[in-house]
């Protein structure tokens, strides 16, 4: 007897798997949101009790801290298409 884990015939067994991990990472996303709406509120407490300078500077941390994995995943997407459509040719 042969156990369907790495043959390659064995689709039925993959697609049960890949949609149980789905489900679980799915749960996980909903299980873990809850604390990231705490950490907006905390957020927001902050900037409302302090001064509109601090709110400002509170404000330009977080486009700074967003822009740079956008920036280093678009850098390496252009190397990649670039050497992609190099060999292609």
């Amino acid at each position: 007897m042969v156990v369907c884990g790495y043959i390659w015939g064995c689709s039925l067994y993959n697609d049960i798997s890949i949609l149980l991990m789905k489900k679980t990472f799915f749960i996980l996303i909903l299980i873990s949101s809850q604390q990231v709406v705490a950490q907006c509120a905390m957020c927001k407490a902050v900037v409302e009790s302090g001064d509109a300078e601090m709110a400002e500077g509170l404000n330009s941390g977080i486009m700074y801290l967003m822009a740079f994995p956008y920036l280093i995943v678009g850098i390496a997407g252009f190397f990649l298409y670039r050497y992609w459509k190099k060999n292609k040719l």
